[in-house]
């Protein structure tokens, strides 16, 4: 995954010695690949695990590890911690945590963290179960974010030391996400956003459904753009194969376009802005066979439809005057004619238009070129990635809140 908002940054990756540090070096590997600019600071413990060299190799970047490493002058956890932009801590022991909570600054990691003044500080906390649970930990970290650090809590599961629980250190694109969450403007804060994604399916037998091509990537990417932003978001998706943005914690999973209404409407009274971008099937059969239907040679099968559930439909019903509601329009021909009729018919504010018809961007593809369409303007989005054309979309509905 592409993570445009890293590009060129200077960050400073500070490693402690927990046993995770392994883990780390695959976080440097990614820092690298997108284009970061990176210094890797390291405790002395820390390079008892792992050689600086091992860093120094994968993100091709200086690494420092002793507090006097004083160069015609130059300090490095002043000089580094003045023209960085982020630093995170990952993985961070609990001695580290109590040492930054403190102000001790005994070796060069904490020595530039005490040093770093700017909003940019993220702490990926990794270690044993009850050495996390443990009161002082649990107050030292508490402290850390009322001083405004960014927190990542750890993921539950199988720890180094044996036990299972709380204190893995999190997926590294977990990560990645969390800091462009750190890094972000949070113009949603505060907002309530319920985002449809993917296919719906509807049986017509145990073995055999009626669905469509969409893979959900533009609902996703849409989820985490909003979630970085400061959003309260809640995902309602279709089967897909996607990984569920980390910073979404109201997700539900459905199957047929019934199920997905059913959960829209239970959480839609709340939301301050519904963006629909679910490909929902329009069509249902109008009988469910019980058994798998057998094939007969002598006759074709004729299968009989009926429409589906509108959700878009059965929101305009409902639509409270300060709710936004985005709509999508999937088109192969006609597209801005279709995208109008179907903004006005559906009572959108905002609609999405984008031309599945084409092979390179749509259904399935990584890229989408887009028309926003309102009542009064029409805004064209060139091909692009759809993490950027998620941003496009997130900015246009921020600006035309500010209205």
């Amino acid at each position: 995954m592409n993570y445009s908002l890293l590009k060129n940054k200077k960050v400073l990756l500070c490693v402690s010695s927990g046993i995770a540090i392994y883990k780390a070096i695959d976080l440097c590997s990614r820092f690298r690949k997108n284009g970061v600019d990176l210094t890797v600071l390291m405790t002395k413990d820390a390079e008892k695990l792992v050689s600086k060299t091992v860093f120094q190799a994968v993100g091709k970047c200086k690494v420092y590890t002793d507090i006097y490493e004083l160069e015609g002058g130059w300090i490095p956890h002043t000089d580094l911690s003045l023209e960085a932009d982020v630093l995170i801590v990952a993985p961070a022991t609990s001695n580290t945590i109590a040492k930054i909570t403190v102000g001790i600054s005994d070796n060069l990691v904490t020595a530039a963290c005490l040093a770093f003044n700017k909003k940019e500080r993220i702490i990926v906390p990794t270690m044993n179960i009850r050495m996390y649970e443990n009161e002082i930990t649990q107050s030292n970290i508490d402290t850390l974010k009322k001083r405004g650090w960014f927190v990542m809590e750890p993921e539950e599961g199988h720890l180094a030391c044996g036990e299972v629980g709380k204190g893995r250190y999190p997926e590294n694109e977990n990560i990645l996400d969390f800091i462009e969450y750190a890094i972000s403007k949070k113009d949603f804060k505060g907002k309530k956003v319920l985002i449809t994604a993917g296919p719906t399916i509807e049986e017509i037998d145990p073995v055999r459904y009626i669905s469509n091509y969409s893979s959900g990537k533009m609902g996703y990417e849409i989820a985490r753009e909003f979630s970085k932003r400061g959003a309260d978001v809640s995902l309602v998706s279709g089967n897909t194969h996607l990984k569920l943005p980390y910073m979404v914690k109201d997700f539900v999973e459905v199957k047929s376009t019934e199920n997905m209404f059913e959960a829209v409407i239970e959480r839609v009274k709340e939301m301050d802005i519904i963006v629909l971008s679910a490909a929902v099937s329009d069509f249902v059969p109008v009988n469910i066979e019980s058994k798998k239907i057998k094939k007969d040679k002598k006759e074709d099968f004729d299968l009989k439809l009926k429409k589906n559930t509108d959700i878009a439909f059965e929101i305009s019903k409902i639509k409270k005057d300060n709710q936004i509601v985005v709509g999508f329009a999937a088109e192969t021909n006609d597209l801005i004619v279709n995208a109008k009729n179907k903004l006005n018919k559906k009572k959108f504010d905002i609609i999405v238009a984008n031309d599945v018809s084409r092979k390179d961007i749509g259904f399935s593809s990584d890229f989408n070129e887009i028309n926003v369409i309102t009542k009064e303007d029409e805004y064209n989005f060139e091909k692009s990635s759809k993490k950027v054309i998620s941003s496009n979309i997130c900015d246009f509905i921020s600006s035309y809140l500010d209205k």
